[in-house]
């Protein structure tokens, strides 16, 4: 096997646990501890901490650690804190659970970072953008596939099964991660702190005009989808008077605009200008948001399961190929040397506000109802639409152009 099929073999074991705890948190949250709104914003928080506590840390560890290593320990880290969550979930405690899916989400950041420094080398001179559409291909079909079975079987009797398939899929991940060759390093040039290089990958975002645009406007896109996280189940089982089985069908069909635009990625993105993929992706999420905002207003109850089932679908569908499209301009632009603290800034900035905008969505959930959550949601994503127009993300014509002298 390659370097680049094993790291595919170990991405595809962290996208699918990841998935189970991305749909079941929420849902376990309600059907095992009959949580509140208010604690399913902090169970989603906790969730996505490991990005706001871990992004930058990491980062240095992945620019001076070897990558290998840092896989190997990333999938441990993952089988741990699932496992964790497998226990607490059968004794019944709502602080370890927390902990648990916290601890876990350290390890998926840490792959995540890991894997995208491992790529280009493992890509060598080939074309980085079907890889990468090749590496985010497991998190597609897990989008799709997990929450679909989930939302089919998913009951207070069996909210317990899911957290031990998570833990099976993360020793799937180590034993690719233990095939993974040692990749050649760049020693540091200098003898900086650790906060140093950490500030030397933070000055180079915010100097440069797109990887800065990239991330004010994923800031912006994950305010409104932690917001989308928190406010769908209470929305699904006390707005509607549907089974909250619904949000894991409706995030299958998340999955599978996912996975309908890795594919077409894949297949055409090199035909397509990078400035399209970055505009139209905002833009059919703020398409998605308006749809989720009406429906429950205009159509009767179970009529607007259908119209969330669409929305889903589109909030899948080009922002999949939004986030490939910055992932290959972020390999571009930024120096070897400096990509994990780079990737590590920008994962900060893009998933680091999820905690935040968990809590704080819970709060107007709890406090104003569903249809607040949802007006969030549409605020979010047309600020995420406004920032890609009018930045330089809409004047990239290709990749190649990018590239340092």
């Amino acid at each position: 096997m390659t370097p680049l099929s094993r790291l595919t073999g170990a991405a595809f074991g962290i996208h699918f646990a990841d998935q189970i705890a991305l749909v079941c948190v929420p849902l376990v949250g309600v059907l095992a501890f009959d949580a509140s709104p208010a604690w399913i914003g902090i169970l989603v928080a906790c969730q996505s901490l490991a990005h706001l506590l871990g992004s930058l840390p990491f980062g240095v560890l992945v620019d001076h650690v070897q990558q290998r290593s840092l896989a190997i320990g990333a999938a441990l880290l993952c089988l741990i804190g699932f496992l964790g969550a497998s226990g607490a979930v059968g004794m019944g405690s709502l602080p370890g659970f927390a902990l648990a899916i916290t601890t876990a989400g350290f390890g998926v950041v840490l792959f995540m970072l890991t894997a995208l420094s491992i790529l280009p080398k493992a890509v060598g001179g080939g074309d980085l953008g079907a890889a990468n559409a090749g590496v985010e291909l497991p998190r597609a079909l897990g989008s799709f596939t997990v929450p679909l079975v989930v939302g089919l079987v998913i009951s207070a009797q069996t909210a317990g099964w899911f957290f031990p398939i998570a833990a099976a899929f993360a020793v799937w991940a180590l034993i690719f991660a233990l095939g993974l060759p040692r990749f050649a390093m760049t020693p540091p040039t200098d003898a900086q702190p650790v906060f140093a290089r950490v500030l030397e990958g933070g000055r180079f975002v915010i100097a440069q005009p797109l990887l800065r645009a990239v991330s004010l406007c994923a800031i912006c896109w994950n305010i409104a989808f932690s917001a989308l996280l928190v406010t769908m189940v209470p929305l699904i089982r006390d707005d509607l008077g549907q089974p909250e089985g619904i949000f894991g069908i409706a995030f299958a069909i998340f999955g599978f605009g996912a996975v309908s635009g890795t594919w077409i990625s894949k297949r055409f993105a090199a035909r397509i200008a990078p400035k399209y993929i970055l505009i139209l992706g905002p833009a059919c999420s703020v398409l998605a948001a308006v749809i989720l905002f009406a429906a429950p207003l205009v159509v009767p109850n179970a009529g607007a399961v259908h119209a969330i089932y669409l929305a889903f679908y589109l909030i899948g569908l080009l922002p999949s190929m939004w986030l490939i499209a910055q992932n290959a301009l972020r390999q571009t632009v930024s120096p070897g040397n400096m990509l994990g603290r780079v990737n590590a800034v920008i994962q900060t900035a893009i998933y680091g506000i999820r905690p935040l905008a968990a809590i704080f969505a819970g709060l107007v959930v709890a406090g104003f109802g569903p249809q607040a959550g949802l007006g969030l949601v549409l605020l979010g994503f047309t600020l995420s639409l406004l920032v890609a127009v009018f930045s330089g993300l809409a004047r990239v014509n290709s990749f190649a152009s990018l590239k340092p002298d």
